[in-house]
């Protein structure tokens, strides 16, 4: 075969295009590597029903999930027919799956009383936590779960289903960055539905969410927390000055001991917050208004807001937020692209949230006003 030897300019020519398809190729797979946001997470828990969320996250490979601890014989039946789930997979407790497995972080999905026996078991390994909603179930237990935090430098984060809603996070846009409607002077959070277990909520999470050591109360913790922590948002962390509460028993005979309905008020040096939680709701509700010197919002559901100027009504479709799940939130907080602060999902609203609420315990149980220092 007689070749002819190529001219310098051709091979030239040759080498940058095979340097170009090369470093294309390295920028491609670099560029996937950097936006892959899956998180390999534990699970603590499967005796809260969000755990099906999660469960639905898992199947749509938005997360991989590499270990479970779950003790209930029924519960780990269910989920591991309902979603394919191997033996494997399950453990007795966190210490037993952390010395398997070394997660991105672990996800608790169990009574809130005990949130603090995760975050022991998770922080000296250098895990970071994410709790469903709240954060504890008094001071004691909040104080302890930040302690831990702080000395071994890891994050804990609470997951609450309003915080991803687009309307939530365009009123705080609207009104802590644009000035929509001025000084805010009224907040008004609903929150709640008919009651668990007349929603069809399963045993294993009646169990304990009924109960006022393992949750904290009923409907006052159940739902009054996301007012606490919607409010705390809007007034940029502050603490309420003085808090009031009353709870009512409305059906004693399904739920003999916690409150199902609660009123609680936030007093602020110049705003006032009021949260109207309950399991006595006609249906499920999820709703914020806020009230300013010159105008007023409602975010009536996760995509509608009402805007009222003096003279004018418009309705308005929320804009898409830059996170819609907790997932991708997570994600990018553990590698670093964005800091908590004082966000929805904050260790430093979180433990605002459970002083709200637990003065508004001491408040309903002692018939008065409780002014928080």
């Amino acid at each position: 075969m007689n070749l002819k030897p190529l001219k310098t300019s051709s091979l030239l020519r040759i080498i940058s295009l095979r340097s170009y398809f090369l470093l294309m190729s390295i920028f491609m797979l670099l560029s996937v590597v950097g936006h892959s946001q899956v998180l390999n997470v534990g699970v603590v828990g499967l005796n809260h029903d969000h755990a099906y969320g999660l469960m639905n996250q898992y199947k749509n490979g938005e997360v991989t999930i590499v270990g479970i601890v779950e003790n209930d014989k029924t519960l780990i039946d269910r989920y591991k027919t309902r979603y394919q789930l191997p033996d494997a997979l399950f453990f007795k407790t966190t210490s037993d799956m952390l010395a398997k497995i070394k997660p991105d972080a672990v996800l608790a999905y169990n009574a809130i009383a005990d949130h603090l026996a995760v975050v022991e078991a998770c922080a000296p390994k250098g895990i970071s936590v994410m709790v469903e909603k709240p954060l504890a179930v008094n001071n004691q237990q909040a104080d302890r779960i930040a302690a831990l935090a702080k000395q071994h430098n890891i994050h804990v984060l609470t997951n609450y289903e309003t915080t991803w809603y687009p309307s939530n996070q365009q009123v705080n846009v609207m009104v802590n960055q644009d000035n929509a409607v001025g000084e805010i002077r009224k907040m008004v959070v609903h929150d709640g539905h008919q009651g668990p277990k007349e929603i069809g909520c399963s045993a294993e999470f009646l169990s304990w969410l009924t109960d006022p050591v393992k949750n904290g109360g009923g409907a006052l913790v159940d739902f009054g927390c996301y007012g606490a922590n919607l409010m705390t948002w809007l007034m940029k962390g502050k603490t309420p000055l003085a808090v009031t509460a009353v709870t009512r028993q409305i059906k004693p005979d399904i739920y003999p001991k916690v409150d199902d309905d609660a009123t609680i008020l936030l007093e602020y040096e110049d705003a006032t917050g009021i949260i109207e939680a309950s399991w006595n709701w006609p249906f499920g509700i999820k709703d914020l208004e806020v009230f300013g010197t010159t105008g007023y919002l409602h975010a009536q559901n996760s995509k509608i807001i009402r805007e009222r100027k003096k003279d004018t009504y418009e309705n308005l479709e929320a804009k898409m937020p830059a996170y819609t799940s907790n997932l991708k939130y997570l994600a990018d907080v553990l590698h670093g692209k964005i800091q908590p602060g004082k966000d929805l999902s904050s260790l430093d609203n979180n433990l605002v949230v459970v002083k709200i609420l637990e003065a508004a315990r001491k408040s309903a149980q002692e018939g008065k006003r409780v002014v928080l220092k």
